[in-house]
C-alpha cells in the first residue's frame, strides 16, 4: 500500500517527505502516518527535521469529504482536536525545524509549516489559508501562529481573504525566512538544515525554550528563565568543548556531536 508519509535519516538529520501526489491532500490517512512518523521524531530525535513534499505542489488542502463526515460539532471538534495536535507536536521537538515549501502551499500544510521553526520558500511558492470556501476558520494554529509571526492585522487579511501570497510578500511580513531561487530549492534547503543539524543542539533546544516563554509572556517572562536555561548548557558535551576549541584555536573551529 502506498504510504502518504516517508521519514528517512541522513546521519544527523531527518528527513520527513508529504508523500501523496498530485495534491499531497490531508485524509484521515495522511494524520495517522504523519502522527506516527512525529512519534519516530519524539522517540529517537534527530539533531534537526527538514519536512518537504514530493510532486508540484506542497499541498492543495484537506480533503473536503473529511468535513462531509462530520455529522455534529461534537464529533467536528473530535477531529480538529486530532488535527490540532500535530502541529502542536511539531513545534515542541527540541530540536530545529525547518518547512520547505517549493510550490503551492495551502491549509494544514501552510499550518504545519508554521509551527515549524524556520521556513523555507521557493520563489514560485505561494501560500494560503483557504478554509473560507467551505465556511470554516483555520483549525491547526494557523492564524494565530500566522499572527505571532505577521500581527493580528495581516492574520485577519490572510484568512478572512482566503488569498494566496507569494514567497515574497510573506518574507516581507516576516513568516517566510528565506527565499530561494527554484533552481536548486531542494539542495538548498537540505544544506541549510545539515548546517542546523551539525550544530549545538542542545543550545538550538534551548534557545526554542527561550523563545516558548517570550510567546507565552513576553520579554518578563523569558528573563525569569533565560539564566537557569543558559547554565544548564555546561552540562552538556559541546559547550564545555567548544569552550575549551576557541581558547585552544579561535572560534568556528569546533565540532558539536548534540550531547
Amino acid at each position: 500500500m502506498a504510504t502518504s508519509i516517508r521519514l528517512d535519516r541522513e546521519a544527523d538529520l531527518a528527513v520527513l517527505t508529504i508523500a501523496s501526489p498530485p495534491l499531497n491532500l490531508y485524509t484521515a490517512e495522511l494524520q495517522r502516518e504523519l502522527g506516527e512518523a512525529i512519534g519516530e521524531l519524539e522517540a529517537t530525535p534527530p539533531r534537526a527535521a527538514l519536512i518537504r513534499a514530493e510532486g508540484k505542489i506542497v499541498s492543495g488542502g484537506v480533503d473536503v469529504s473529511l468535513f462531509d463526515a462530520q455529522s455534529s460539532a461534537a464529533e467536528a471538534k473530535v477531529l480538529f482536536d486530532e488535527m490540532l495536535a500535530i502541529p502542536d507536536r511539531i513545534a515542541a521537538l527540541p530540536f530545529p525545524t525547518v518547512f520547505a515549501a517549493h510550490g503551492l502551499c495551502l491549509t494544514w500544510a501552510f499550518e504545519v509549516a508554521v509551527a515549524c521553526d524556520i521556513i523555507l520558500a521557493s520563489e514560485k511558492a505561494k501560500f494560503g489559508l483557504v478554509e473560507r470556501v467551505v465556511g470554516l476558520t483555520p483549525t491547526m494554529g494557523g492564524t494565530q501562529r500566522l499572527a505571532a509571526r505577521a500581527g493580528v492585522g495581516r492574520a485577519k487579511e490572510f484568512v478572512m481573504t482566503g488569498a494566496t501570497y507569494d514567497a515574497a510578500t510573506l518574507e516581507r511580513w516576516n513568516v517566510v525566512n528565506r527565499v530561494f531561487p527554484a533552481d536548486g530549492f531542494d539542495e538548498a534547503v537540505r544544506a541549510f538544515t545539515t548546517d542546523l543539524a551539525q550544530g549545538p543542539t542542545r543550545a538550538h533546544a534551548a534557545t526554542k525554550k527561550v523563545l516558548e516563554h517570550y510567546e507565552h509572556g513576553g520579554v518578563a517572562e523569558a528573563n525569569e528563565h533565560i539564566t537557569t536555561i543558559a547554565a544548564g548548557l555546561f552540562e552538556t558535551e559541546d559547550l564545555r568543548g567548544a569552550v575549551k576549541s576557541f581558547l585552544a584555536d579561535g572560534p568556528g573551529k569546533a565540532t558539536f556531536t548534540g550531547r
